[in-house]
C-alpha cells in the first residue's frame, strides 16, 4: 500500500491525495453538498446525509472501506472510494467509487484520483474490481475503460434524480489478473 499523505503536481497547482479519517466528516459533508446532485446518482446513498458520513466513516474504521480525499488549498475536492465486503461470497471483489468537484474536472485531477484509486485496490490484493456511473458520464467510463474494465451490465431507470427523472446504470469490471497481463507489476503507475 502506497503511503500517504502525498503531494501530486498539476498544472492547476498542487493537490493532497490522504487517507479519509473521522477527522474529515465535516469537509467531506461540504464537498458533498457543493457536488450536483447528478454527479453522485450512482452511488447507492446520498452523501449530503449527515447519517450517512458517520456510516461511512464506522466503515472506514472497520476496514471495510477505504476512501482518498484530493484536497488543493485546504478544500476537498475529490474522493476514490475502495468498497469491499470481506464477510461475503464476494470477499474477492472491490468496488471503486470516485467522484470529483466540477471546478478541478479537465486538469487531469479526475483521471489522478481515479487511477490512484485503481491501484489502491491493487494493492488491497482483490481479485476482481467494478465500478458504477451512470451512462452519460462519458469521461468517466473512458478513464476506466482506459484501467482495462469494460462494460458488463446497463441497468435500465436504475436511479431518479429529485426531479423523479430516471437515468440509467453502467457496470464496468475487470479482473486483476488480466491487468496484471498489461501492466508491469499490474500497476497503472499512474502517481509515482
Amino acid at each position: 500500500m502506497r503511503s500517504y499523505p502525498r503531494r501530486v503536481t498539476f498544472e492547476s497547482g498542487d493537490v493532497e491525495f490522504r487517507l479519509m479519517g473521522p477527522a474529515d466528516e465535516a469537509a467531506v459533508l461540504e464537498f458533498a453538498n457543493a457536488l450536483a446532485v447528478h454527479d453522485m446518482l450512482f452511488l447507492p446513498r446520498n452523501i449530503r446525509e449527515p447519517k450517512v458520513l458517520s456510516a461511512w466513516i464506522k466503515e472506514i474504521e472497520r476496514g471495510s472501506i477505504v476512501s482518498l480525499l484530493v484536497v488543493k488549498d485546504d478544500i476537498v475536492v475529490g474522493c476514490g472510494t475502495i468498497v469491499r465486503d470481506p464477510m461475503s461470497w464476494s470477499a474477492h471483489v472491490g468496488e471503486i467509487r470516485t467522484v470529483i468537484s466540477s471546478h478541478v474536472r479537465g486538469t487531469g485531477i479526475g483521471r489522478a484520483l481515479s487511477n490512484e484509486a485503481f491501484d489502491l485496490a491493487l494493492s488491497m490484493g482483490l481479485e476482481r474490481l467494478t465500478v458504477q456511473m451512470t451512462s452519460d458520464q462519458t469521461r468517466a467510463i473512458a478513464i476506466f475503460e482506459a484501467l482495462g474494465f469494460r462494460a458488463e451490465a446497463l441497468l435500465r431507470d436504475q436511479v431518479k434524480d429529485l426531479q423523479g427523472k430516471t437515468h440509467d446504470i453502467v457496470v464496468l469490471g475487470v479482473n486483476v489478473a488480466d491487468v496484471q497481463k498489461l501492466e508491469p507489476g499490474g500497476s497503472s503507475g499512474a502517481i509515482d
